[in-house]
């Protein structure tokens, strides 16, 4: 439907006033398109929560468990990019719904696996679906809010929603858990699956769709280097880093990687438009989103560990220990909007991963027996500064591309960030499985987190200058 209210006759629709309306009636499109988003982020936190159940429940080692995380993660970034050419090609709105329908029905599987490669089967499953309805949520908030200034402001909202399921994940985990059992925490997507499908297509409108052709080959090029990155990462620890499936994979992810490359540069369709990269600003905020994911994710899997296995909480313990740290995301996402809107992306992206580093470097000195307060504060804090970054991240990408490249940005940047987060994980569990001292683990673990946000910062003083970049046109 649309998001605008017919001037009165003779009325002019200054830019202004069409904001203005967007603004004061167009919150449902934005509610509709953050379900999806919603049901992802929970599934992300709250599996997080589960893993000691599931471990117990299954049976499943700890390189199990990483795949139970990092499946999903796996699946989702390596097609994100096929989701992104599927919506130009069939329609952003028609994908949606497809993500929709794949990821409801995988959520029924991950609830009834009877073991743990089932799960990671169900898992990766899921992933496919998020790869196609996210960056097709994406691309509808940008046609369905068209003022600039409108549009920084509901993505600040659609952030803050995001974050706020971020922030409920683990308590609502850890209720579910403990009063129905782990196999809760994917079923609980059904319902919320089935209202979002059910409002999308009552409330969100087709949008043209822009013929693509679907680089076959550079798709399978992608997802087997993820495949055996991610197999490299998280088995290493299991084979020996110098044996021979570690190395043969190593190769694998080489050779795919550099094949990519190639026809990327060389090929008459390549996987983003390469206009996009005419300004350094989008492929540095992609660089940031998976620096920024590799954070934020890997020490989501790593926390929920050290409270169940070091500090001896429960499924709902940890949900609620979790709370306070998570729920400042919520207050980042939102304030970063306004923020962004005012001042533009670099200012909450400079001082939300100052924040983010410092506070995750304080994280080193924690221990078992350090009070839950002192972990609570700086827990929260570092979180509070990379959840005021994301979402002008987010703005500083689709500023870039524009309407015309909105889908290709839109999946490029979540590709990245899911990659980001599906080498977090994996490195944290390599920590786990390669020490036993949980002083040691605690040191390294938040020592690469710090070290990843630093480095993420490094390049918004270097490339992310304007206060808006210039648009890329839809025909490059």
């Amino acid at each position: 439907m649309s998001t605008q209210c017919p001037a009165p006759a003779g009325a002019i629709a200054t830019p202004s006033r069409k904001a203005e309306v967007q603004a004061r009636t167009g919150m449902l499109p934005l509610v509709t398109l953050a379900i999806g988003f919603v049901m992802a982020m929970l599934d992300v936190t709250v599996v997080n929560v589960g893993l000691s159940s599931i471990e117990k429940s299954l049976a499943t080692p700890l390189s199990m468990l990483v795949w139970i995380v990092d499946g999903y993660t796996l699946s989702f970034a390596a097609m994100l990019l096929v989701g992104g050419a599927l919506a130009d090609r069939y329609g952003a709105k028609n994908i949606y719904l497809l993500g929709l329908v794949l990821f409801v029905v995988a959520s029924l599987l991950c609830g009834a696996a009877p073991n743990g490669g089932m799960l990671v089967a169900a898992r990766l499953l899921q992933g496919l679906g998020a790869a196609f309805f996210m960056p097709s949520s994406l691309s509808l908030l940008t046609h369905v809010y068209e003022d600039d200034r409108v549009r920084a402001r509901m993505l600040g909202v659609w952030s803050a929603t995001v974050g706020g399921a971020a922030a409920v994940g683990p308590l609502v985990g850890g209720i579910l858990i403990h009063s129905f059992g782990w196999r809760s925490v994917f079923l609980i997507n059904v319902p919320v699956g089935l209202i979002g499908l059910y409002m999308a297509v009552k409330m969100i409108p087709s949008v043209e769709r822009h013929v693509r052709a679907l680089t076959i080959t550079s798709h399978f090029l992608g997802v087997l280097m993820l495949a055996a990155l991610s197999f490299v990462l998280i088995e290493g620890p299991v084979y020996g880093w110098t044996s021979l499936p570690i190395v043969s994979a190593v190769v694998v992810a080489v050779l795919a990687f550099g094949t990519l490359v190639q026809r990327e540069r060389s090929g008459s369709a390549p996987l983003l438009p390469r206009a996009l990269f005419a300004t350094p600003q989008f492929a540095a905020a992609n660089g940031i989103g998976f620096l920024i994911n590799f954070g934020v994710y890997g020490q989501f899997f790593f926390l929920a560990l050290f409270l169940q296995q070091a500090r001896g909480a429960d499924a709902l313990q940890t949900g609620l220990q979790m709370l306070p740290m998570m729920a400042v995301i919520f207050i980042g996402n939102l304030n970063s909007g306004r923020m962004t809107a005012r001042f533009g992306p670099r200012l909450p992206l400079r001082l939300g991963l100052t924040v983010g580093a410092v506070f995750s470097a304080v994280q080193i000195w924690l221990t078992p027996e350090t009070p839950y307060w002192m972990l609570a504060v700086a827990g929260a804090l570092a979180n509070l500064g990379i959840s005021t970054a994301i979402p002008a991240m987010t703005t500083a990408v689709m500023q870039v591309a524009g309407k015309g490249h909105a889908n290709s940005a839109a999946a490029a940047l979540n590709a990245n960030r899911q990659i980001g987060a599906l080498v977090g994980v994996a490195l944290m569990g390599a920590i786990l499985h390669s020490f036993s001292s949980w002083i040691t683990r605690i040191v390294l673990a938040y020592g690469v987190v710090a070290l990843v946000y630093a480095l993420a910062l490094v390049l918004v003083l270097r490339y992310v200058n304007a206060r808006s970049a210039a648009v890329v046109p839809a025909g490059e």
